[in-house]
């Protein structure tokens, strides 16, 4: 039995009281987002793809914290945004999370607040590289002269292996807030790709494999794979396509054209990385990730669409936002939010007017 992921959205936490005398820097904030968030369709729930950024002062903490402090303890007040009702867990693309670290997250998150869990990097990359993990969320694989320090990889979709390492901790110590297991497919290139018919006979085994109390997403990251026959297979297992807005990959919209949002029983859109850029140098230009530098209306429109489409049907949406996509992912967040709503009332029939 699969997790009910779209129960009516949690209602924000209590916010704390403001010393005496202090105003409560967030209250606009919220303010505003509830507005917002009051007029989304039923079942969409929106948030970044992480938490833990200091230049996230008055956009989603009233004061300034460490990036330690935010990763430790900052998802209290992320979910008292009325925006935020997701989150993804990166960190464990890099290494598996001590059930004491899934307890402390779920210790600060309200009832039904579900997150976006990635799986580990042993599991779903094709090649292993001999040297440090590559930096996710930029390339995700051995790129240039290092792809001559890289081998295939044995654990390739191991079902053991995310059994052990991923699904088990989800399940016995985070369960309440599980969300979607995102199995995030890193690009190697042609030169180390399988071909499109060994990699979808190995996804469906695998995706065949894995406990139904648990729900997943794919998110492919090489164009090769982006096919009907992917499509297939993904809905053959109840598993959704992930409308990723990344460098290698074409625009969500272009991706929800081959594979239909009617195909899963839900929609993950992931908007990381403008197609065509590069990671290292949107890091350096949007850093602090306190504004949106370069807003991209094409891509909201697209993503509206894509929700609306779902929603409409009757399913629920997740989406994620990345500081690259545009400079701030909460900025971005609010900006798509208007952009839903506006679509979503858009969509609705005209009052009638007969009497």
């Amino acid at each position: 039995m699969q997790l009910s992921l779209f129960d009516p959205a949690p209602a924000p936490a209590a916010a704390e009281a403001p010393a005496p005398g202090q105003p409560d820097a967030m209250a606009a904030v919220y303010e505003d987002a509830a507005r917002v968030a009051a007029r989304l369709p039923r079942g969409v729930l929106l948030g970044t793809s992480s938490w833990s950024f200091p230049g996230w002062q008055g956009l989603v903490y009233a004061r300034r914290q460490s990036t330690e402090e935010l990763a430790r303890d900052g998802l209290a007040e992320y979910a008292r945004h009325p925006l935020l009702t997701t989150v993804g867990i990166d960190r464990s693309f890099y290494a598996p999370i001590p059930d004491s670290d899934f307890r402390r997250y779920g210790a600060q998150l309200p009832d039904g607040f579900r997150c976006v869990t990635k799986t580990l990097h042993a599991v779903v990359s094709q090649t292993r590289q001999r040297g440090p993990t590559p930096r996710e969320e930029g390339d995700g694989g051995a790129q240039g002269s290092d792809r001559a320090n890289v081998e295939p990889n044995p654990d390739f979709l191991s079902v053991p292996l995310f059994l052990s390492r991923v699904a088990a901790p989800l399940l016995s110590t985070f369960r309440d807030h599980a969300g979607p297991v995102l199995l995030e497919l890193p690009p190697v290139g042609a030169s180390h790709r399988l071909p499109p018919r060994a990699f979808f006979e190995r996804l469906d085994a695998f995706l065949g494999a894995l406990p139904r109390e648990l729900t997943y997403a794919v998110e492919i990251r090489e164009r090769a794979y982006l096919t009907g026959e992917y499509g297939e297979i993904l809905r053959a297992r109840g598993v959704a396509h992930t409308y990723s807005y990344f460098r290698t990959m074409p625009t969500p919209g272009a991706q929800a054209a081959v594979v239909p949002v009617s195909n899963a029983p839900f929609a993950l859109v992931r908007l990381l990385l403008k197609p065509g850029r590069r990671y290292e140098a949107e890091q350096r230009r949007f850093h602090p990730f306190d504004r949106v530098v370069e807003p991209d209306p094409a891509m909201r429109a697209e993503v509206a669409r894509i929700v609306c489409e779902a929603a409409a049907l009757g399913m629920g949406s997740f989406v994620l936002v990345n500081n690259k996509a545009e400079g701030s992912a909460p900025l971005t967040v609010r900006a798509i939010a208007e952009e839903i709503a506006a679509a979503w009332e858009a969509q609705a029939p005209a009052p009638s007017t007969e009497r």
